[in-house]
């Protein structure tokens, strides 16, 4: 079978599989999709997929990188300082409608370069602002949504450069569809007995309640992160306040929690390039102290790096921690995707910033004073940063000091 046929028998199952198995968009259930201009015969295919899975309504919220690089070159500063009302209340309106909210997603690490900062960073700091009650609603799992990956011309010249377009971008979908579990006779099938052996993994870390774990490997990583108390590991499906079950990401690879926000000590070194506000930051070091970043540097992108650190008190400290072994299926593609989703998923990686509240028990109940006196990290951002290497050690220490190897050899442990 060619390529060409494989994509018509398989994007359905995909569309399938990102609505029941990712978002799990509920019977009459109101689907927002956020998506590039250049994935909409997917969209089309992807909308006709939720109204026969029972939608009850599918709206759209288009972008477009090239236009809004226009944007950020030619308008003046004071125009990314406030958002217009029309903008944030599309969020807001639907969020407090209980819709789901898909957003796909394509690599462009050179969609902002030359950009100034200044501007990037004032829109997010305004729209941040003007959408909290939205993003603190998706960290919360308040409702249900979830972010997958759609080709791209621009993601597959820089995958394939030597392709015709076409070419290119159909092979680029072959390798989604393989990282997503969707290239088999029964993904929905394959999809459940995958978040069954991810709950395995995540009941028996919850199971353990480490106070910390350590992180050991030859790049110079020696970093200890410390857990709180009545922690939970998440990964694979969660459920949502509304009480049903959904998987934030396809792919997914992990079991991730959250670290306690004072205690995370040592040097950390990152072992894939990190695309962050369409800028790349390669080959950097972090150095913390009491939970916060005192020193960073980076080979490529150190500027880039160190405004991230300065968006906000909780930008230099950690929100997340998640494992994922080495040798997981992304990872033996031996590709360097330069999209967050992919790569993060080939590799155990923690995250700068705000941390999920469903990570300790009754989190999404609490007031952000609540979860600060829990432990967990609050911040604007929350970036996501690759630290797997087939080396890698880490360690879990109990509270009686016990200490139980978690992973050896950049895998699982046992």
């Amino acid at each position: 079978m060619d390529i060409k046929e494989t994509l018509a028998r398989q994007l359905p199952l995909y569309a399938r599989v990102l609505l029941e198995k990712g978002i799990c968009l509920q019977p009459g259930q109101i689907l927002v999709i956020n998506a590039p201009v250049e994935a909409s015969r997917f969209a089309v295919l992807l909308t006709e997929e939720a109204y026969k899975t029972g939608a009850g309504q599918v709206v759209f919220n288009w972008y477009c990188n090239a236009a809004s690089r226009l944007r950020y070159q030619y308008e003046t500063q004071d125009k990314f300082e406030t958002v217009p009302a029309w903008r944030s209340e599309f969020n807001l309106y639907y969020y407090r409608k209980g819709a789901a909210f898909l957003s796909l997603i394509s690599a462009d690490p050179y969609a902002m370069q030359g950009i100034d900062r200044k501007k990037i960073m004032a829109w997010q700091k305004a729209f941040h602002r003007a959408v909290k009650e939205y993003s603190d609603g998706m960290m919360a799992s308040r409702t249900n949504w979830l972010v997958a990956a759609v080709p791209s011309a621009v993601w597959a010249r820089l995958l394939y450069p030597d392709l015709p377009e076409q070419e290119g971008q159909d092979r680029l979908w072959i390798q989604l569809l393989d990282a997503s579990r969707c290239l088999g006779e029964d993904p929905l099938r394959d999809w459940d007995r995958h978040l069954a052996e991810l709950k395995k993994r995540r009941e028996w870390l919850t199971a353990r309640q480490f106070t910390a774990l350590e992180y050991k490997n030859s790049l110079g990583t020696r970093l200890t992160v410390g857990l709180p108390e009545h922690h939970i590991w998440q990964g694979g499906a969660e459920s949502t306040t509304r009480g049903f079950l959904f998987n934030a990401n396809i792919p997914t690879e992990e079991v991730y929690s959250a670290p306690q926000a004072d205690r995370v000590d040592g040097v950390v070194c990152s072992t894939r390039p990190l695309v962050y506000n369409g800028n790349l930051i390669e080959n950097f070091r972090l150095t913390f102290k009491d939970g916060k970043v005192v020193e960073a540097s980076a080979e490529k992108g150190e500027d880039v790096l160190k405004d991230l650190l300065k968006m906000d008190a909780g930008a230099c400290r950690l929100g997340e921690v998640a494992l994922i072994p080495y040798h997981s299926p992304i990872s033996r593609m031996d590709r360097i995707f330069y999209e967050t989703l992919l790569d993060e998923n080939a590799s155990c990686h923690l995250a700068l910033g705000e941390a999920y509240p469903t990570c300790v028990e009754n989190g999404a109940d609490l007031s952000e004073k609540e979860l600060a006196e829990a432990g967990l990290n609050t911040s604007m951002v929350h970036v996501d940063f690759m630290v797997g290497s087939p080396d890698l050690a880490i360690t879990g220490i109990r509270k009686d000091g016990t200490k139980v190897p978690v992973f050896a050899g950049g895998d699982w442990a046992e």
